[in-house]
């Protein structure tokens, strides 16, 4: 039998903690979320520190494909604050607005971005629409239903190491949005419908009431490389938006305030 050299047995013993280690590109991110949650714990609402929270991360340059594993890859639980995508802005924000301690971020960004919080491929949402369907049933949000509600049904495709799997849900059509923006908050988190065969989403990003009433969307945006704020309904024309989902986080208390 071969012995085995110094460097291949401390190789096995990273690849058996990869899974368990949250992996980070710096300390200065850790710091900048571990601030943010700190300086928001005194705001009363999850509402109000997810509007806090994103607001400080406006301006940080957009930053695809950060999550790494694959169908024989092996998963890594990915932290990072210096770049997002639409749904890692999102999910970051989101795990920081539901808790009131730095120590407790990880745990909270590893139930919302896994199903039961395992850290494997497999178990990633990788669609948004599953993101949806897990984090209304774990309690982290509630879907924000809209008059005209239609039924959609898709054969998604897209991600081909999951195979072929139908996605059913209720989608708010345009025109019924634009009757009751007055029905939408701050931090609710809306996902725009792809046209594209086999694909449930194209983008996602959280919803922002001016003082005045006006509607923005805070996203992670490819097309302008930053974290930016865009006018909800001129995002919604120039990318030909026919239907949304609306999400409202909830507060992470609730549940325990239930007699």
């Amino acid at each position: 039998m071969r012995r085995l050299a110094r460097r291949d047995v401390l190789r096995a013993m990273v690849g058996a903690l990869s899974c368990a280690v949250a992996i980070r590109p710096s300390s200065a991110g850790e710091t900048r979320i571990g601030t943010l949650i700190e300086r928001a714990s005194n705001l009363p609402t999850v509402a109000q520190r997810i509007g806090f929270i994103s607001h400080a991360l406006l301006g940080l340059p957009y930053r695809g494909f950060t999550l790494i594993g694959g169908p024989h890859q092996q998963e890594e639980f990915v932290i990072r604050d210096d770049g997002f995508d639409c749904v890692t802005f999102c999910e970051t924000v989101l795990a920081a607005a539901r808790v009131s301690r730095a120590v407790d971020f990880d745990e909270a960004l590893r139930q919302i971005r896994y199903r039961n919080g395992d850290v494997a491929w497999r178990e990633r949402n990788h669609y948004f629409s599953d993101w949806s369907e897990f984090n209304i049933a774990n309690g982290v949000c509630r879907a924000v239903m809209l008059p005209g509600g239609v039924a959609i049904d898709k054969m998604l495709t897209y991600e081909r190491g999951l195979g072929a799997r139908q996605a059913s849900f209720t989608a708010i059509p345009r025109a019924s949005l634009a009757a009751h923006m007055d029905r939408l908050a701050t931090g609710d988190i809306i996902g725009f419908l792809s046209e594209r065969p086999g694909l449930d989403y194209f983008h996602t990003g959280f919803i922002v009431v001016s003082p005045g009433g006006k509607l923005w969307l805070r996203h992670a945006a490819k097309s302008r490389q930053r974290v930016l704020d865009e006018d909800l309904a001129r995002f919604i024309v120039r990318t030909r938006v026919k239907r949304v989902t609306v999400l409202r986080p909830q507060e992470p208390w609730a549940e325990s305030a239930v007699v």
